[in-house]
């Protein structure tokens, strides 16, 4: 019987495909790479919910044919090595893209108008908190949006329709592709950062994207501007962030990321006022959580059966002699 490895169990639907599949599946609860190897030394595929794969782990596991990713970030997956090896990295695009974009409207609503804080303080019996003025109306403001990838262009839209304006910075996207939709292209990060409102992330964590924002660029904010991201931790620098929050230097943040995950309750930005956080929960709607699911495990179970699986982030991975056999 084929084996399939899980870093942490899938949501139930994801499971069904596996089950129906009459695979054997290993749940390790673990993520490292040194904790899942001895389930690997026997298995064909691995699904990666939380935790990362080294290639070391990859030539130790000789049997391994394919990786899966329930949802498009592979920064944990040594996709070089996997493409070396033959081994396609399925991911889900798509599915969560709606859930992730919501998660960043909803933040930017709550951070506009102060209400977690506003809530923690009502709570403690401050109910004058109401008279700090530090929420502002959305309409008319500007979002700027670096990144406009599915989750950006999105969240473009429903900006748009609570009367914001847009404004992207995507070096990778056709201005005519951002412009002919009715937003602003602008070719310079820096641009975005001086004259919007509110920022959102939406870029893959890469070499080139690794502490995009940090202490220079938070100074270029506006000091009533909010700070989105639903990307992947790593992107701001935290320490820089965290200066920026102490001093004042921005109206407030919002992440649903952090560099170091899990998190644990002595993360330095908790101690903040002006910063809303989530556990990495932008795309685990009940819908987003089932979609990916399930399109990762059949693009697994693909894979182990010989099929050229599309949604692959390294279709390189095909031109390795093992699937010319």
């Amino acid at each position: 019987m084929k084996k399939v490895v899980i870093s942490h169990r899938l949501h139930d639907d994801g499971m069904a495909v596996l089950e129906k599949a009459n695979v054997k599946v290993a749940i390790t609860n673990n993520g490292d790479p040194k904790a899942m190897l001895p389930e690997l030394l026997d298995a064909e595929g691995l699904i990666i919910r939380i935790g990362s794969i080294d290639r070391e782990t990859m030539l130790a596991a000789k049997n391994l044919k394919v990786i899966g990713r329930p949802g498009v970030g592979v920064d944990d997956v040594d996709v070089e090595a996997a493409t070396e090896l033959g081994i396609p990295v399925v991911i889900a695009p798509g599915a969560n893209t709606r859930s992730v974009a919501e998660h960043a409207f909803a933040f930017m609503f709550a951070a506009a108008k102060d209400m977690v804080h506003s809530d923690r303080e009502l709570r403690k019996g401050n109910f004058n908190i109401r008279s700090s003025y530090k929420a502002f109306e959305i309409y008319g403001k500007t979002l700027g949006l670096v990144g406009y990838g599915h989750i950006g262009s999105v969240l473009a839209k429903m900006a748009s329709g609570v009367g914001m304006k847009v404004v992207v910075y995507d070096p990778f996207v056709a201005p005519e592709a951002i412009t002919e939709q009715g937003y602003q292209h602008e070719t310079e990060l820096n641009a975005v950062l001086k004259i919007s409102d509110v920022i959102s992330l939406h870029v893959p964590l890469t070499p080139k994207t690794k502490n995009l924002i940090g202490a220079a660029e938070l100074k270029i904010m506006k000091s009533s501007g909010i700070l989105i991201n639903c990307s992947r931790g790593g992107i701001i620098d935290e320490a820089a962030l965290a200066k920026a929050l102490e001093e004042n230097q921005i109206h407030s943040a919002a992440t649903d990321v952090f560099e170091n995950e899990p998190v644990t309750v002595d993360e330095p930005l908790f101690k903040y006022d002006n910063i809303i956080v989530s556990p990495h929960m932008a795309g685990q709607t009940k819908e987003a959580a089932s979609g990916v699911a399930t399109m990762a495990a059949e693009g697994v179970i693909a894979v182990i059966n010989g099929e050229r699986w599309k949604n692959v982030c390294n279709p390189k991975a095909y031109e390795h002699p093992r699937w010319n056999q």
